[in-house]
């Protein structure tokens, strides 16, 4: 019979344990988000010295730019499943050890690669390689974070547990300025183009360091140990939880494929929601392959349902977080360091929202949360950005412009950790949440640079960014609306 874990609920020892899980999993994803807004920052940078041949102009390199960028994110669902697998079978300790190698590794040596001017074209693909074994690490770096902290987290704190590894999204992008606003004031601008860019990259050496050694010391999910030692039920389901009493699973606290049903409707996150009627029949006829495959199909359902209700955290957080200091430059005009104080008083909005946020939705749900970010997002993009692009707006009203804009995003990245791992049992929770992340990532965050940038140029539309951010958080909003109001009080599945 398919048994439920709430977490450690009291103890000294299960409480260092949630402690500990909280802060080795959160630090490797300020790694990975540091590095990310290092390069959004130096992006106009490094298109001039990676992807700048002679005769190319300034908007094509930085198209190209992007293209790299987002090109590391397309690999992030293929290091979500391989590494979500490993973290599965053999636990989330060795699989998130592996991703702060890996993400540290990449980070440093782009601090060491040659440019253009002294390899030639060998310079983007080197670029573009290390990239890509960024994405791969950072791919299976959420799902294992999350799974681990919503695992270890006390009962009716999922929430608030989770909402710390969306916090270090924030810490790093926040850190990754500071590095940036600290190059840009020490250096003259022919020493940051010469040499000076390269110091950000290389100071994610020691912090990976301090990454490593938590995590080497981290004990495993006690999650996954029961997990791993109790075999799998027979009809356990892949996405859904047991039905409702007497009954085979239904919508909404469905039992994956065949699942059996149960006292109260117990079940697992919305992702039941998806499943066909006719794979359960066809599960229960089918013997044990027939139940894999019904399973398989349940959990890629749930995946593709997760990217729906990601989407609108994903582009907005990456149009008002990530592309807002490259797009003030280029396009609206402002200076260097304006753009960097604009993006850093955008993440303390974002930052200061994000625990809040985690707390409330482990009161009221995780559904009225961020339904309500997703819609106030929508319709509050364009005004926001008229705002920052009006060179007469004053500074506090432009300050106060992009700070909301994060609040805004806090409000879906908050619950979203634990959203996400309320819809995969114990057995698939790494790779399900984290592929869906990723997929999410890779289609509506690492695309929107190049997307902005390029119908920017092409059609002369400023606005293209809110239009951007108005449509996906539109869709976001209806996805994240066939959440359960009731996922945040029921037991993380087995």
């Amino acid at each position: 019979m398919t048994t439920y874990t709430e977490g450690p609920r009291s103890g000294t020892a299960r409480a260092a344990l949630t402690r500990r899980s909280v802060v080795a999993g959160a630090v490797g994803n300020l790694i990975e988000w540091y590095e990310f807004g290092v390069y959004a920052y130096f992006a106009t940078v490094i298109a001039a010295d990676f992807f700048t041949p002679r005769g190319g102009g300034a908007a094509e390199a930085l198209v190209r730019t992007y293209a790299s960028f987002a090109l590391a994110f397309f690999f992030r669902p293929v290091g979500a499943f391989l590494l979500g697998r490993f973290g599965d079978r053999f636990g989330r300790r060795p699989a998130l050890v592996v991703a702060v190698l890996a993400t540290t590794s990449a980070t440093a040596a782009i601090g060491l690669l040659p440019t253009y001017a002294t390899v030639g074209a060998a310079a983007p693909w080197l670029l573009t390689a290390l990239r890509i074994v960024q994405g791969l690490s950072a791919g299976g770096e959420f799902g294992g974070a999350v799974a681990l902290m919503t695992e270890c987290a006390p009962a009716g704190k999922r929430g608030t547990y989770g909402a710390w590894q969306s916090l270090t999204v924030a810490l790093g992008l926040l850190v990754g300025a500071a590095a940036a606003t600290l190059v840009t004031a020490l250096l003259t601008a022919e020493q940051i183009t010469a040499w000076g860019w390269r110091l950000p990259f290389l100071a994610a050496l020691p912090m990976g360091a301090v990454a490593l050694w938590l995590r080497l010391r981290l004990a495993e999910s006690p999650a996954f140990l029961r997990a791993r030692q109790e075999p799998v039920a027979e009809g356990a389901g892949g996405a859904g939880g047991a039905g409702g009493a007497g009954g085979a699973g239904g919508a909404g606290g469905a039992g994956g494929a065949g699942g059996a049903g149960g006292p109260e409707g117990v079940g697992g996150g919305g992702g039941a929601e998806v499943a066909p009627e006719g794979w359960r029949a066809q599960v229960a006829e089918g013997g044990s392959d027939g139940r894999r495959a019904g399973r398989g199909v349940v959990v890629v359902s749930t995946v593709v349902l997760g990217c729906g209700r990601l989407m609108a955290w994903s582009a907005a957080g990456y149009t008002f977080l990530v592309v807002l200091p490259t797009y003030l430059q280029q396009t609206v005009g402002r200076s260097p360091r304006q753009a960097l104080l604009a993006t850093v008083v955008a993440n303390l909005g974002f930052a200061a929202a994000i625990l809040p946020a985690g707390r409330l939705s482990d009161r009221m749900g995780r559904r009225p949360v961020m339904v309500t970010g997703a819609v106030l997002a929508a319709l509050a993009a364009l005004p926001l950005l008229h705002v920052v692009q009006d060179r007469r707006s004053p500074v506090w009203l432009m300050g106060g412009a992009v700070a909301l804009a994060g609040v805004l995003v806090g409000l879906l990245a908050g619950p979203g950790p634990a959203m996400l791992a309320e819809m995969f049992p114990t057995r698939a929770r790494h790779t399900g949440l984290g592929v869906a992340y990723a997929l999410a990532n890779a289609v509506f965050s690492g695309c929107a640079g190049l997307l902005i940038t390029e119908l920017v140029q092409r059609t002369g539309d400023p606005d293209i960014p809110a239009y951007y951010v108005v449509v996906t958080c539109a869709l976001g909003a209806v996805a994240l609306a066939t959440l359960r109001g009731d996922d945040h009080r029921r037991a993380l599945r087995e």
